[in-house]
């Protein structure tokens, strides 16, 4: 029994110093996963952008089927819906590791329109993919018109 009290309380020292270490590793940017994912999701639909932006301006041969999986991808990228990443505070004047400006959060109603254009932009691209280069290259027009729209409004220029 008295070996007892000393286990409990080194136990509960452990935790509490556990706790208190894992708290501070955080507390220096909580929004550290939820900027990952943004960028993971962006970078994946670059990704899939330079795939079929090489089919259209002809850096690489027009392949139907990748075309159409490329679009594929990129329609479900821009179709997550992950509003925990976009947790205001997570902007570029608050935290470092994103380029998000502070504008994001103080029109959202435009980011959410900019969002729907980029997203009916993919759904364009992934009706055509599969018809040819030549519609693919029209297609990549309204995409990359969507993208730039929000990023040049919402999104720090890289240093």
């Amino acid at each position: 029994m008295k070996l007892e009290k000393p286990l409990v309380a080194a136990g509960l020292m452990f935790s509490l110093t556990v706790g208190a270490v894992f708290a501070a590793s955080h507390a220096d940017n909580p929004f550290a996963a939820g900027i990952k994912a943004r960028q993971a999701q962006m970078q994946i639909q670059s990704f899939n952008l330079g795939i079929l932006g090489a089919m259209a301006k002809g850096e690489s041969e027009y392949d139907a089927e990748a075309a159409v999986l490329a679009a594929t991808n990129l329609m479900h990228a821009v179709s997550i819906h992950q509003p925990q990443a976009w947790a205001p505070g997570s902007d570029n004047s608050a935290v470092e590791g994103t380029r998000a400006l502070p504008a994001i959060w103080q029109n959202f109603p435009d980011v959410g329109a900019k969002s729907a254009e980029l997203k009916a932009a993919a759904e364009e691209m992934k009706a055509v993919a599969g018809t040819g280069a030549e519609a693919v290259g029209a297609a990549m027009g309204r995409l990359g018109g969507a993208c730039s729209a929000c990023h040049k409004a919402y999104r720090a220029p890289a240093n």
